[in-house]
């Protein structure tokens, strides 16, 4: 059985305890993880801490390094996709596009500018110049969807602004990130890039270290409040990227056969275990049973595999967690009077698989509705009025994607700027824009990644003032 140590000042480190990876579609053993011991979580932070200084002053070194670990990647990208979908359970195509991101991203600030400074005056008397400096020790905590290029679009932008990091993955899906410390260990200077893996108390002792500055973090509301009061202690720098319930409106115009697809995959890519994927959809009348039709049509002919089996569409959820509360929500609604148009039950045999399923006859007040499922089950909801429609998208406490789906651009798009959500789209959902900023409104996030503002988020802002006189 495979063993995957953590990385700490440039060397792999085993530990007193391991922790077992299970593979979702089997529930086979995939290989064990080290799991930090708090001393080891400090050792890895001071680390960090002491390379910052050097890391920090030279941006020729940081390009060099962002480019090798692009090459790196590149050279394992087969090793790197299969542990994924082992530890994951996506498709293997779909984790070898996933490394294919990492890659590029790598690749992407290797070559990125860094803003310049602004000069607000510069004359006989005074020069006043803003500039940005990067933060010091940023923890990334990542969760298990899609466990590498969510760390990346972390790390990235964090280490190419001069930051250190000291990275942390989901206890469920840690071994594709311990295997890229493994490969990036001789890339970086030693403590610039650190890993640890663990359980809540080792994310939890990392976030409340003194001398991280900065914590970047995607995963659940409920995670994210944990880590909010957390690091208020010494009022640490925050991005936050946490949960959806987007809601997709099909209006009465909507091209019925051409959105089939997208409106499918938009729901169930990953077996729905995306932050920004559709978990409400609302229909007008005058198409909702068509549409419901077609959709169940496509989900009941979608190949369910193990994810290193080329004909597999949609793999398992996760964990054993995931699968019971996707469970226990389609069994509430069902006790709410909801009908199921497809799936709606657990296959036979090993894996934690669910079907593709569409629920109709729930509404607002049924937990499926109002929460994010995060798995392979959409409510879809009628209404007749795009007024109505409008306020059931809003009202809701998250707010992080929504898009309106009709053959009226101008009119899709005006009532997409009304919807209460940090990325909203017009005949597709899910699209994320190289170099656009990323972030969620209410309880979806705190903070921007990507962009500018995702730069801005890994710097502090001085102002310096020069007296000429």
């Amino acid at each position: 059985m495979s063993r995957y140590e953590l990385l700490i000042d440039g060397r792999l480190q085993a530990a007193e305890h391991y922790d077992r990876v299970i593979d979702p579609a089997s529930e086979e053993i995939v290989g064990e993880a080290a799991r930090a011991s708090l001393a080891q979580v400090d050792a890895a932070v001071d680390a960090t801490h002491r390379a910052f200084p050097a890391w920090a002053a030279d941006l020729d070194v940081r390009r060099q390094s962002l480019a090798q670990a692009a090459e790196r990647v590149r050279e394992n990208a087969q090793a790197l996709a299969q542990l994924i979908t082992r530890e994951q359970g996506r498709p293997l195509r779909s984790t070898l596009e996933e490394v294919a991101g990492v890659a590029a991203t790598f690749e992407h600030h290797a070559q990125l500018e860094l803003p310049a400074d602004t000069q607000l005056r510069d004359d006989g008397e005074r020069l006043v110049r803003i500039t940005r400096k990067p933060l010091g020790v940023v923890a990334a905590i990542t969760p298990w969807n899609v466990p590498l290029i969510l760390l990346v679009l972390k790390i990235a932008p964090a280490l190419h602004a001069g930051n250190t990091v000291v990275a942390k993955p989901s206890e469920h899906t840690p071994l594709s990130t311990l295997l890229l410390a493994r490969l990036l260990g001789d890339v970086f200077p030693a403590g610039v890039f650190n890993v640890i893996a663990g359980a809540g108390e080792v994310g939890e002792h990392l976030v409340r270290h003194p001398r991280v500055r900065h914590v970047t973090f995607t995963g659940s509301v409920t995670t994210g409040k944990r880590l909010y009061a957390g690091a208020g202690d010494d009022l640490k720098r925050l991005t936050l990227e946490l949960g959806g319930n987007d809601a997709a409106l099909v209006l009465a115009d909507a091209d019925l056969d051409a959105i089939v697809e997208p409106l499918f995959w938009g729901a169930f890519w990953n077996s729905g275990q995306v932050c920004f994927a559709i978990k409400r959809l609302y229909v007008h009348d005058s198409l909702f049973e068509p549409l419901l039709a077609k959709l169940a049509e496509r989900a009941q002919r979608t190949r369910l595999g193990h994810g290193l089996d080329p004909q597999t569409e949609l793999g398992p959820l996760t964990n054993a967690q995931q699968l019971e509360r996707v469970i226990s929500l389609v069994e509430d609604a069902k006790a709410h009077g909801a009908r199921i148009h497809s799936g709606g039950t657990r296959p036979d045999g090993p894996g934690y698989f669910y079907p593709p399923t569409l629920v109709s006859g729930v509404a607002a007040g049924v937990a499926l509705v109002d929460e994010e499922q995060f798995g392979p089950v959409l409510p879809v909801i009628s209404f007749r009025n795009e007024e109505d429609a409008i306020a059931q998208a809003n009202a809701s406490h998250y707010g992080l994607g929504a898009s309106v789906w009709t053959r009226d651009l101008a009119r899709g798009e005006a009532i997409a700027g009304r919807l209460e959500a940090g990325l909203a789209w017009v005949n597709q959902h899910g699209h994320i824009q190289p170099g656009a900023p990323k972030g969620g409104h209410k309880w979806s996030g705190l903070g921007y990644e990507g962009g500018q503002r995702g730069y801005e988020a890994f710097s502090e802002l001085q102002v310096l003032n020069v007296s000429r006189r």
